[in-house]
Formats: structure tokens, C-alpha cells, sequence
């Protein structure tokens, strides 16, 4: 699910609902770069969370 990630796509991550809804910058591999509301830049493992789409551009 993460492989089909592009950047602008707004995410959710299901460990931390605190952080807000994120857009994605970037993705490399398995690793996603996120930009959350409540918790700035994140780099996601993306083997280990599956973000959640919240909605696409």
C-alpha cells in the first residue's frame, strides 16, 4: 500500500492520531517523508507502518 504513495497524497498514521493529517514529500524505497500538522517532518519506515490515505491530488 505505501508503494502507491506520491507526493501531495495527505496520510494518516495509525500509531499516532495525535500528529495530525500529514502530506507526503517524498518516498524512497520504504522510507516516506511526511509533513504532519501536530508533529512537523517524519520519516516513516514504511515496512513497519502502513500509512492511511486520507485523500490524494
Amino acid at each position: 500500500m505505501n508503494e502507491m504513495l506520491e507526493p501531495g497524497m495527505l496520510v494518516r498514521h495509525p500509531g499516532a492520531p495525535e500528529w495530525g493529517t500529514g502530506q507526503v514529500q517524498s518516498r524512497i524505497g520504504d522510507r516516506v517523508t511526511v509533513n504532519f500538522e501536530e508533529a512537523g517532518k517524519q520519516v516513516i519506515d514504511g515496512r513497519r507502518v502502513m500509512l492511511i490515505v486520507v485523500s490524494g491530488t
